[in-house]
């Protein structure tokens, strides 16, 4: 009888971790598609300026190319507000599985879209639409994936499971800065071959990839601490059909405090790593191919640096974490500016270095605040509100207004003091803040 037991509760685990394992993989895949397609964006916007822009002068083009970017994240909010409404309402599970459906959909098109020279204005007007689509569908993923792996990890894990989000963004960024590098580095910026179809590749990988991220999500259930809120609302006879009116009525303060902290994060991802290669190029006049090169050591460290932060905050906590990376950004980043003038590899790869290790402190930790912050009948909701309200005004904007700042002032350090003042606003909110991180989510009011 005992050894049937035994039996029974180690076929259970092994269960448990095969399903946390499919989790795991399909949340790192589905945020990497993502995030492969923004490194993309970013690290090609010069020849995506070329092709698919009016042609003229190079600045205004790639400021239109980047204004395109700016203005997808306009559907953020939206589909912050839908996805977090049916995740929290029909399930993590529906919502990951949907979502992944049309974000990767959108991203292959994207691959397929005639030039302005076949079709006039006609193709950045596409191109709008289709960044739109893939804005509002991805609106969901991040929050999603990190609720899901929150919901699912071990309470004393949490802050490391969490992190594999953050990393599957980074691995992201890594791939589609490895990719540009070697297409730079080989046939160059404007070779026939990069401009007609080099570019394309990582938008059209987007469409197997996605079909992959689907078949493993509906091949798992919902989480059990969501199974469990919805069982005991049926006990009661009452159902979670009014998420988003809930997390407005009764969690306003968490919300706004949570939307604080995210703006250090938003800023702070798109400056340090999709921006600051564009700023190398083309306000410092450094090497193509060193900075790609740069930006590709450093994305590798940032994964290292991302699941170090997400353990040491499973055991100091997340509140102290964030504080840090605010503390930390105010304090460095203005000299850290002034040293990237230097033109020197080594001095260089160093401060985005130690940008990347004060940005993956944030990252690594922000992703299990906002699953602590909310309670299980709005997590979805709270965490994709705060991330993608942020992310659409403060994120997706940082690169063109860094260009702008430095249009208008004349001044190359300019998006450093843009960045410091985000970091003041993130600290203030993240000292009004509770670390959850040591309690259970079923616990969280």
């Amino acid at each position: 009888m005992a050894s049937s037991e035994t039996a029974a509760a180690v076929q259970r685990d092994s269960e448990e971790h095969a399903t946390l394992r499919r989790v795991a993989v399909s949340s790192f895949l589905g945020n990497f598609i993502e995030w492969f397609d923004y490194a993309s964006y970013s690290y090609f916007a010069t020849v995506i300026a070329l092709v698919l822009m009016p042609p003229g002068d190079p600045t205004v083009a790639l400021l239109e190319t980047f204004g395109v970017f700016a203005l997808s994240f306009l559907m953020r909010p939206v589909g912050a507000f839908f996805w977090g409404h049916m995740g929290d309402k029909k399930g993590r599970k529906w919502a990951l599985a949907t979502s992944i459906l049309m974000m990767s959909a959108a991203t292959f098109v994207i691959g397929l879209l005639p030039t302005f020279e076949a079709v006039g204005i006609l193709a950045p007007i596409l191109l709008l639409c289709l960044r739109m689509v893939q804005s509002f569908s991805a609106s969901g993923e991040y929050a999603g994936a990190a609720t899901f792996l929150a919901e699912y990890a071990p309470s004393n894990h949490r802050g490391l499971y969490c992190s594999l989000v953050p990393a599957s963004t980074a691995t992201g960024l890594l791939i589609g800065s490895a990719l540009a590098t070697f297409m730079f580095m080989t046939w160059g910026h404007d070779s026939s071959f990069v401009t007609e179809w080099g570019w394309r590749i990582p938008f059209l990988l987007a469409g197997p990839l996605g079909l992959i991220t689907h078949y493993i999500r509906t091949r798992v259930s919902d989480s059990p601490v969501y199974q469990e809120m919805q069982e005991k609302l049926e006990a009661k006879g009452e159902s979670d059909d009014k998420p988003i009116k809930l997390l407005l009525t009764k969690h306003l303060r968490p919300l706004l405090v949570s939307f604080g902290a995210c703006m250090l994060n938003a800023v702070g991802f798109y400056a340090v790593l999709t921006y600051l290669p564009n700023y190398l190029q083309d306000t410092v006049g450094y090497d193509a191919g060193s900075s790609s090169l740069i930006t590709t050591i450093c994305l590798v460290a940032y994964i290292a640096f991302i699941f170090l932060s997400g353990r040491i905050s499973d055991k100091v906590g997340r509140k102290k974490m964030l504080i840090i990376a605010c503390v930390g950004f105010i304090i460095f980043t203005v000299p850290a500016f002034y040293l990237l003038n230097s033109q020197n590899f080594a001095i260089i790869l160093i401060v985005e270095l130690v940008m990347c290790l004060l940005l993956t402190i944030n990252d690594g930790t922000l992703s299990s605040y906002l699953s602590e912050t909310f309670p299980t009948e709005v997590r979805y909701s709270g965490f994709a509100l705060s991330f993608n309200f942020a992310n659409a005004i403060f994120g997706g904007s940082a690169s063109f207004i860094s260009i702008a700042l430095i249009e208008a002032t004349g001044n190359a350090i300019a998006p450093a003091w843009y960045m410091v003042a985000i970091s003041v606003v993130a600290f203030i909110a993240m000292c009004m803040t509770h670390d959850n991180s040591k309690k259970k989510l079923t616990e969280i009011q």
